[in-house]
């Protein structure tokens, strides 16, 4: 669920409870062990009638158990293995019995894995308890070996039975959007299953096998949902993260579907941003079974020139991030693109977007300014449409993107924007106009400080291979920009010898 961690965990503060005070007001003694007030972990349910939410809590509690309890195994620390058996009990029990109250009638697969984890989890509070009473290390380690199974054998059981449940509660769902003709009905069930698709890749694997992707592109094919568009569209782009999603989009014709919607001016921009965030998704680099994706190749032309005419008319900096990263991706995914983005101009498009600071405004952005330009550079026309563009003073100012906040995301995001833009102006300066270009810019200086200076770089390795590279290319050029010192360790060496002698420098505070 997309919602802040703080508030959440205060959210989720006002229902902990420890299932076990019972226990502890019968004379048990509290411990005085330095994790005990870890145990105060999340035991009250949710409000009535809401089995997702039921599952989804309750299965958030056993798991967090069940890890912990292979820990304290792993310890040999039998009072707490055995004081967290029982309370892995209640919580079960408590699943079990609070989702019958809730769900429909029970299915007999269902009821037998239920006294199958019941059973499990019974024998491992009994087996504990028994380890308690052993002192015989050679006996204890037998047994050790035992507990070791039953928790696996436990943990398989309330995986399957998790996984049935919430199975059932996804065909409800998609039954519910499948058959409702009523705007307010099929807003609320959209919004349930997007907030399923965030819970991670298995639930997105569920949705996806009981037609939740089918569902979604049907409300996405009515004239009466179009406000519901958006909505759908961000839960199918989360769904399509994982394999089944994207081969139930190509069976409905979803790539079809989505290059009418973007070519349709008629759709708001919003909307529009929402397809491009799927087109961004099913097209990925990082997932390699997007690569077989046949029916894209029909629609991408018209695909292609909706996404630049998006870029170029962007309100905002999110829609023209989603837009960038769609246009990004499909680089990668066919050369024919790059020719494309070519005829369409797209050069000067992205390039006139990065001096509007509504559009462009973020590292994540220019990322995907870059990555465009790196792909289009290995044609030889683009060095000219970048000089025209006065696109090298631009690749100059990305070699010096720094991170504002300092978080790792922003930081890596950085590295990946100078590390592209070496790589476009290497690829660029093949063209004699191109490395003259970056030569009067003083490109070649700023490659330098990036080799000789680890700060400058955060100390990456791939930035470095970039800039190296980038730095031979243009003293083939014009050798007189560099100091004999800098030709010696940066361009005479093999390139590894010379990426070895500026990874181990050690910077000087002189």
């Amino acid at each position: 669920m997309q919602v802040d961690s703080v508030q959440r965990w205060m959210e989720d503060l006002k229902l902990m409870t420890e299932c076990e005070c019972m226990c502890v007001l019968q004379a048990k003694p509290i411990s005085l062990e330095e994790d005990a007030q870890g145990d105060l972990i999340l035991a009250g349910g949710p409000g009535p009638g809401d089995p997702l939410q039921l599952l989804l809590k309750r299965g958030w509690v056993i798991s967090t158990e069940l890890r912990r309890i292979g820990q304290k195994l792993a310890q040999d620390r039998w009072a707490r293995v055995h004081s967290m058996s029982v309370r892995l009990t209640c919580h079960a029990r408590s699943m079990v019995s609070e989702y019958s109250a809730v769900s429909r009638s029970s299915s007999q697969e269902m009821g037998q894995i239920e006294k199958l984890l019941m059973e499990k989890c019974s024998e491992l509070s009994a087996v504990t308890e028994r380890c308690l009473q052993v002192e015989n290390e050679h006996v204890l380690k037998s047994m050790k070996a035992c507990v070791s199974e039953t928790l696996s054998t436990l943990g398989q059981h309330f995986g399957q039975l998790l996984e049935l449940a919430l199975t059932r509660e996804v065909q409800a769902l998609v039954r519910k959007i499948d058959a409702s003709d009523n705007i307010y009905t099929t807003e609320s069930t959209t919004g349930n299953l997007f907030s399923l698709t965030q819970e991670g890749a298995p639930l997105c694997r569920i949705i996806a096998k009981e037609g939740g992707v089918v569902a979604l592109f049907k409300v996405c094919r009515q004239d009466s949902f179009r406000c519901l568009y958006p909505q759908a569209l961000r839960t199918l782009a989360s769904i399509c993260c994982v394999e089944e999603g994207v081969h139930q989009l190509e069976k409905v014709d979803g790539v079809l579907c989505l290059a009418d919607i973007l070519t349709d001016d008629s759709h708001s921009e919003a909307t529009r941003a929402e397809a491009a965030a799927v087109v961004a998704q099913v097209t990925s680099p990082h997932l390699p079974f997007t690569q077989h994706l046949s029916s894209f190749l029909e629609s991408m032309e018209e695909i292609v020139t909706a996404l630049v005419k998006l870029c170029q008319e962007a309100s905002s900096g999110e829609v023209f991030l989603l837009a960038s990263a769609a246009l990004a991706n499909i680089t990668f995914f066919d050369t024919m693109a790059c020719e494309m983005l070519l005829q369409l101009n797209a050069i000067r498009v992205l390039l006139e977007a990065c001096s509007d600071k509504q559009r462009v405004d973020t590292p994540y952005t220019r990322d995907q300014i870059v990555t465009i330009l790196a792909n289009m550079s290995v044609l030889e026309q683009c060095a000219s449409d970048i000089i025209q563009e006065n696109g090298v003073q631009l690749i100059l100012g990305m070699l010096s993107e720094k991170p504002r906040s300092g978080t790792p995301a922003e930081v890596a995001a950085c590295e990946r924007v100078q590390q592209k833009a070496a790589v476009t102006l290497a690829r660029l300066s093949r063209d004699p106009d191109v490395a003259r270009e970056a030569v009067r810019l003083s490109c070649m200086s700023r490659l330098i400080e990036l080799c000789r200076s680890p700060s400058e770089r955060n100390s990456s390795d791939a930035v470095l291979v970039a800039c190296l590279a980038a730095l031979r290319r243009l003293a083939g050029v014009c050798p007189e920009g560099l100091q004999d010192s800098d030709f010696q360790q940066l361009v005479q060496p093999r390139l590894v010898d010379s990426f070895l002698l500026c990874s181990n420098m050690e910077e000087s505070f002189v």
